[in-house]
């Protein structure tokens, strides 16, 4: 283990510029890690009692406007080995998923191009079973690494981890993923780059990519879809301060330029008890929101 970090610390570091709806509080502390090594050992100097948040593109992620207390570690652009190993892609929690995706088609393998639609990391994808266009992450993953507070890596394959719907059961607490295998069928190059072509095509159409926004802000209920429920309950377009829902599609909040975290946490909770009163249906939030209240 290297013994000296190299990494870089930023104290009371905004975090508005790390997370994709650019709003948010300062950290008290923000690590970016120069590598695995590096990260180990940041992480075994750190006091135990340490609250610890590890984010990547912060684009599934609300931080409040009162800031995070404790740690932030920022695994985009520090963790970002990709490689093909043996007949499967490895790839490093940094690594953006569309890149991943990319990759794999070059590779001659299949059953990742759906990984180009989701915004974000590697890692975020793996902490959530993020998915889109039919695909889930969890279900081309053959094994991951993870890294405990002690700064330890530990190998494990999918079958210790319980995955449900933009859900992940971690067999332990307090472990982050830090890479994956990820298993995939060998096939033309051509057919999966077209097939990423059109689902990013269908993507720029069909999402408000022109705004910040965190993606699909709740998870769809089964046999139906968040955006159909909110649009049915008559909330597309709505505004609280700078956040709207959007008119494009009604599953997203939109930074119109001026939005606070705090309008966007209270427009989350008017659509999701709108709806209930409206549709009858409980939504469940698929954002994750840290920090405190400003």
């Amino acid at each position: 283990m290297a013994a000296l970090m190299t990494g870089s610390v930023l104290k009371h570091e905004p975090l508005a510029r790390y997370t994709s709806w650019r709003v948010g509080g300062a950290a008290d502390q923000l690590y970016i890690p120069a590598g695995l090594e590096d990260l180990q050992h940041f992480l075994a100097g750190l006091p135990q009692d340490e609250a610890l948040h590890f984010i990547g593109l912060g684009s599934n992620l609300l931080v409040r406007d009162g800031g995070v207390r404790g740690t932030v570690v920022l695994m985009h652009g520090a963790l970002t080995t990709l490689a093909a190993e043996h007949g499967f892609i490895y790839a490093e929690a940094g690594v953006t998923c569309a890149k991943l995706a990319k990759f794999a088609a070059r590779q001659h393998q299949h059953g990742a191009e759906f990984m180009a639609g989701i915004p974000g990391t590697v890692g975020g994808a793996l902490a959530m079973n993020a998915g889109c266009h039919g695909g889930e992450t969890w279900e081309i993953v053959d094994r991951v690494l993870t890294i405990d507070r002690q700064g330890k890596v530990h190998e494990r394959n999918c079958q210790a981890f319980a995955t449900a719907y933009r859900h992940v059961e971690m067999p332990v607490a307090d472990e982050w993923f830090i890479a994956a295998w990820f298993r995939l069928e060998h096939g033309d190059a051509g057919s999966a780059e077209a097939k990423i072509k059109q689902l990013l095509a269908r993507r720029l159409e069909t999402q408000p990519l022109n705004l910040p926004n965190a993606g699909s802000v709740f998870r769809n209920p089964a046999g139906d879809h968040a955006a159909r429920l909110i649009e049915a309950s008559g909330l597309k377009g709505y505004r609280m301060g700078g956040a709207q829902v959007s008119e494009k599609h009604a599953n997203f909040i939109v930074n119109t330029g001026d939005a606070t975290a705090a309008d966007i946490e209270q427009l989350i909770a008017y659509v999701r008890q709108t709806v209930k009163r409206e549709q009858k249906v409980e939504l469940q939030q698929e954002v994750r929101i840290i920090g405190e209240y400003a």
